[in-house]
Order: structure tokens, then sequence, then C-alpha cells
């Protein structure tokens, strides 16, 4: 017996990173798994790595709500209803004060605030009583680091969320945490700099900060949301969960 069998659940960005390894480890437990994302050719990939009869994938724009609503239609029309969200899908940026772009700014909120808010919203009709939504943060939503204060802001803003969610759907017994992890070894990371020597020194940067003195794995971040996911998080709502090898902790 799985811990999540039976249960179906979103997974948006779920294409590479975080959002594959959690699919993956949400797959093993026993769940179907739509996952979302923007390039088709890496969705494919990802049907491929996860298993066909376990997954459906949507191209679909996290942050376009024409595309969120297709999600929606997709997922109520093949299975009726889900048991979870892992509102996954994000993007970084960074730009110290004094020299942040609008453009810059309205992209990381499109999709990493705004994107979420809705995906989580119309996903509520669909959303089966007792279910549970998990919003993935981030320790730089504690932190403050130089240059990120405009993605740090859009994490912060998911912990908010998870707060003021938690309240509005207790009546459903829905659950909603946040789990934040620390620097995690991924395709966004490693492209995080612009430049492969750039990203390096952010990759290294974060895995001195780590108490472990390394990046966490994408498979770690999964193994907390199937805790999240499943029953063995029954009385767990309204929290950050850090996973980053005590980076924020000390």
């Amino acid at each position: 017996m799985g811990k999540l069998d039976g249960k179906v659940a979103l997974i948006t960005g779920g294409s590479e990173g975080i959002g594959l390894a959690t699919a993956q480890e949400f797959v093993a437990e026993g769940a179907y798994v739509f996952i979302t994302g923007r390039r088709k050719e890496v969705l494919d990939a990802a049907v491929e790595q996860i298993g066909k009869k376990q997954v459906t994938a949507i191209q679909a724009d996290a942050a376009k709500l024409d595309d969120i609503d297709h999600v929606m239609q997709v997922i109520k029309k093949e299975k009726g209803q889900l048991h979870i969200v892992f509102a996954n899908a994000g993007i970084l940026g960074f730009a110290p004060l004094g020299s942040i772009p609008e453009k810059l700014f309205d992209d990381i909120f499109d999709v990493n605030v705004k994107g979420v808010l809705f995906t989580v919203q119309k996903a509520l009709p669909i959303l089966a009583d007792g279910g549970s939504i998990i919003l993935n943060g981030s320790i730089w939503g504690s932190k403050g680091t130089q240059g990120a204060s405009v993605y740090s802001a859009t994490k912060a803003a998911l912990r908010s969320f998870a707060r003021c969610w938690t309240v509005d759907l207790k009546d459903r017994k829905i659950r909603v945490n946040c789990l934040s992890p620390g620097g995690i070894d991924t395709p966004m990371l490693r492209t995080a700099g612009g430049t492969k020597e750039s990203s390096e020194k952010v990759m290294n940067y974060l895995a001195s900060m780590s108490v472990m003195n390394r990046l966490g794995y994408a498979s770690e971040i999964g193994k907390a949301a199937v805790f999240l996911a499943s029953d063995d998080s029954s009385y767990v709502t309204g929290i950050e969960l850090f996973v980053d090898g005590g980076t924020a902790q000390i």
C-alpha cells in the first residue's frame, strides 16, 4: 500500500527539477499525477521518465489564466476530482534595488504569485474535501539576499497564502502548507547566474550556506512533499516546512 494510493495530484512545473522528482515520488506512492509545463518536448520526456500509465502531461503556462482553466478542465474530464495540489511552478530573477526593471517584477510575480493564487483558486471546485495544498516556497522568503528582493518577496507571499488559506479552507478540512527548499540542484539553479561560470558561483555559494555543505537533491524535496500530501501529516496545516540543510535555521 502506497501512502497516496487512489489519490489524484496536480503538480505545476512538473516537467523537470523539483516538480519532476515530486511526480516520481507521488507515483511511487500510488498517486495518479497531472504535470504541467510550458515546453512540450520537456513534458514528453518527463512522461517517459515517470511512466505513462500514471501521469498525464498538460502543456500550460502557469501565469496564464486561460491555460489554468484548461488544466482544470482536463483533470475534471479525465479523473473527476483532485486530492493534492502542489503549486510548484516558479521562476528566478535577480536585480539589486535601484536597477529593478518593471519586466522582471511583472514576470516573477505573474508566475510565482498570481499563477499560484489562481491555480489553487481554480482547483477548488474539483479539490476533494480533506485534500492537501502544498505551495513551493523558498528559504529566500525568510532571508535577505543581495539582488533577490523581488524573488524573495514572491516566496514570502506564498508563506502568507498558506497561513490565510488554511483559515479560508478549514471548513472543508483542506490543509495548506508551504514547503521551503534551500539550494537544490536543479536545471533552473544550474542556469540561475545567466552564464555557466556565474551559475557555478551561485551553486557553490548556496552549498556553502548549508550546514551539510552541499546542495539538496530534488528527490529530497519530493519525499517531503509526500509527507505533506499524505495522511502522515493529517494534523499539520499552515506550516512552513524547511528542507534546506539547516541554511535558514542557524
